[in-house]
């Protein structure tokens, strides 16, 4: 019989993981990814255990949703995008079975989509730098 390994998102809802957090309310928690595929990558989850959208009830979908708009505006007008993506996977590439969504900084020719997709994640300098990106779109929250 395997272990069950502790999901890192749970972790950091309940105060005890390692994150940038740049916006929470009752349900929701949001954060930097730790490899963004662009300065400003966010990652927005409940606070409850929900592995994917298909076991999430509807007051929790409906918390995320509103959530999703706050930090999809702040993540825009903090990092000078001209918009923004927002993505969620469900099982299929799912790194961390905890329901969670991807508020990614978007420009123009910023090569996010072509017709080759290849994604590649970039790294923050340091620590300070992540400390103030996270400032930077918590002082932009609508």
């Amino acid at each position: 019989m395997g272990t069950v390994k502790p999901c890192p998102f749970c972790a950091i809802a309940a105060g005890g993981g390692d994150a940038h957090v740049v916006f929470e309310d009752a349900a929701t928690l949001a954060f930097l990814d730790r490899a963004p595929l662009f300065v400003g990558h966010v990652l927005l989850i409940p606070r409850m255990h929900i592995e994917t959208i298909y076991d999430a009830d509807d007051a929790t979908l409906e918390a995320m949703a509103r959530a999703c708009k706050r930090i999809a505006i702040a993540v825009t007008r903090a990092m000078g995008a001209e918009g923004c993506f927002v993505a969620q996977n469900n099982m299929v590439s799912q790194s961390v079975a905890h329901l969670h969504t991807h508020i990614i900084p978007r420009r123009k020719g910023d090569g996010l989509f072509s017709p080759r997709v290849i994604w590649k994640r970039v790294r923050y300098r340091d620590d300070a730098q992540m400390a103030e990106t996270a400032a930077a779109i918590r002082a932009a929250l609508p």
